[in-house]
């Protein structure tokens, strides 16, 4: 992530390592102190502009607008994730992470998401700014999205706001929902951010955007 800007990956993409099968809690690297030089090593990591940011008119917002580090901040708005004909988390509780050149990352709590069909997985990975993550399956009936969301247990300084939080892959759920807006993934592969129709770009994970 999304994961995030922080989700699946390893060393050399954006400064994120994925532990693959770990279990959650294991001794990661993130504890050491070469892992401590590399993660601030990729915080101070030189970012590339692109040429061609779009200028946001009246009530957009662009990426580029946003800070780095990110920035935590409350989600007015209802936010639904669907899956498999239920309603996965509804809340009017939600935090977002804004990051620039990244699409926001929405973060649900806990209590808002039906966690009886959320498994936690073996997989982890690891953000520059906000630290271990841990990931999780969606199974509802005959359906199951392997690896589909991912909290932080023990976030950074700075980001324990999302302490527990729950972020989705929209590519991997049926549905997503900001108020009325019906969300995109952002593109790649890699990363979870929540495209809304109030934003521009360009998006991190186009092609050649490695370096924003």
């Amino acid at each position: 992530m999304g994961h995030h800007q922080c989700g699946p990956g390893n060393f050399g993409v954006a400064g994120r390592v994925s532990s693959g099968t770990r279990p959650p809690g294991a001794d990661l690297p993130n504890l050491s102190e070469e892992y401590r030089a590399e993660r601030e090593r990729w915080r101070n990591v030189a970012r590339i502009r692109p040429p061609n940011i779009v200028i946001p008119g009246p009530g957009q917002e662009s990426v580029w607008d946003y800070p780095r580090p990110p920035r935590v901040e409350p989600v007015r708005q209802r936010v639904r994730v669907e899956f498999a004909g239920i309603l996965l988390a509804d809340t009017e509780r939600a935090l977002r992470v804004c990051e620039t050149s990244s699409p926001p990352v929405y973060y649900v709590p806990p209590a808002d998401v039906a966690m009886d069909h959320l498994e936690r997985s073996q997989r982890t990975s690891f953000c520059e700014w906000k630290g271990l993550a841990s990931y999780w399956s969606v199974g509802v009936g005959g359906r199951s999205a392997k690896d589909a969301g991912w909290s932080y247990p023990d976030p950074d300084e700075g980001f324990e706001a999302i302490r527990d939080y729950l972020a989705f892959y929209p590519r991997r759920m049926d549905a997503c929902f900001v108020g009325d807006d019906r969300v995109a993934p952002q593109p790649g592969f890699y990363y979870g951010g929540w495209v809304t129709a109030n934003l521009v770009g360009p998006f991190k994970g186009v092609p050649g955007s490695e370096s924003w």
